[in-house]
């Protein structure tokens, strides 16, 4: 019951992330604020798809691609917004 309530206010989290960053990209239309926006959103993914296996499912480990695919999604927007002339609003 309590790891499904903390799950529950991991997803949310994610999601308001999201929410922010997206506010920002429609504001300034840098690209850094959409794949951050769109990483947080697979991290809500990969926390509710967590709460709603059994801890003792062996299919498990497989919901952490998501986590990764998440994370390598952040490292490319900084990688991208450091690249010269890249990420920039004209």
């Amino acid at each position: 019951m309590l790891k499904t309530m903390v799950n529950g206010g991991l997803v949310l989290a994610c999601l308001a992330c999201a929410l922010f960053f997206l506010r920002f990209w429609k504001t300034s239309k840098d690209r850094l604020f959409a794949f951050f926006a769109f990483a947080f959103g697979v991290m809500s993914l990969n926390w509710t798809a967590l709460s709603l296996l059994q801890v003792d499912d062996e299919r498990r480990h497989y919901i952490y691609f998501l986590r990764l695919v998440s994370f390598l999604l952040i490292l490319y927007a900084i990688w991208d917004k450091n690249r010269a002339g890249r990420g920039r609003v004209p």
